[in-house]
């Protein structure tokens, strides 16, 4: 790969050759998009510090499409986040989301789209925060990057070790139940990451409106290893 060429367009140019990310078809006609914006009438309604109450409403949004799995999120500005102090910055609260959501069932299996090296885990065990967290390690012509898994089950850290290897299409994790999974209803935050910098077991995946550019950069559209028809196309 050249100076020029991006994470992107490196995983643009091998984007049909990833193995699927969870024990369910994106594609399928079951599967829709939701949108957590402020256009969100519902959840406007919705008291999102009782998770039950949030639970609820994810449930009816995909009832109102006849869905079963909902998908989206990648640099959507959402309010969502006002419901956990972790979020809150110095000077800007931070909306954007920089990850894909995918809400469905807990314990859906979820597995590494290419070979992997384990990077780092750890419960990210705050109020709305990640919960259970892994973060894989890849490699394509010679370019390192990452994959991050969010809101997993507490069973899916259990005997995990810094530099395990994973093979393409082995699954790693669960989808995890609220509360241990952050206290979110159940979803994986599925998010690509060209750098992690010093971190480990966690980063950012809400950032700022002032940040984009740089996330943007920092993390790619996770479409392009998903691969789901339902989402907006990358570009």
């Amino acid at each position: 790969m050249n100076e020029e060429t991006t994470l992107s367009d490196l995983l643009k140019l091998h984007r049909h050759t990833f193995a699927p990310v969870l024990d369910t078809d994106l594609n399928a006609d079951s599967v829709c998009l939701l949108d957590f914006s402020e256009k969100n009438e519902l959840l406007q309604e919705t008291d999102l510090q009782d998770t039950v109450a949030f639970n609820a409403a994810v449930a009816q949004l995909l009832q109102q499409q006849q869905a079963t799995t909902g998908v989206g999120g990648y640099l959507e500005d959402r309010f969502i986040y006002r419901r956990s102090r972790h979020f809150d910055a110095e000077t800007q609260s931070r909306n954007l989301h920089l990850g894909v959501d995918v809400w469905l069932a807990a314990g859906t299996a979820v597995y590494t789209p290419l070979d992997a090296t384990l990077h780092s885990f750890q419960d990210n065990d705050n109020f709305g925060d990640y919960g259970p967290t892994i973060i894989l390690q890849h490699e394509l012509e010679g370019v390192r990057f990452y994959t991050l898994y969010g809101h997993l089950s507490r069973a899916s850290l259990h005997g995990l070790r810094a530099g395990q290897r994973f093979s393409k299409g082995e699954k790693i994790a669960e989808v995890g139940p609220y509360p241990e999974n952050g206290h979110w209803p159940p979803h994986l935050h599925f998010q690509v990451i060209a750098d992690m910098g010093n971190r480990y077991g966690d980063y950012p995946g809400v950032a700022t409106t002032a940040e984009r550019a740089k996330y943007a950069q920092l993390c790619p559209d996770p479409n392009l290893v998903l691969n789901c028809r339902h989402l907006p196309p990358c570009y």
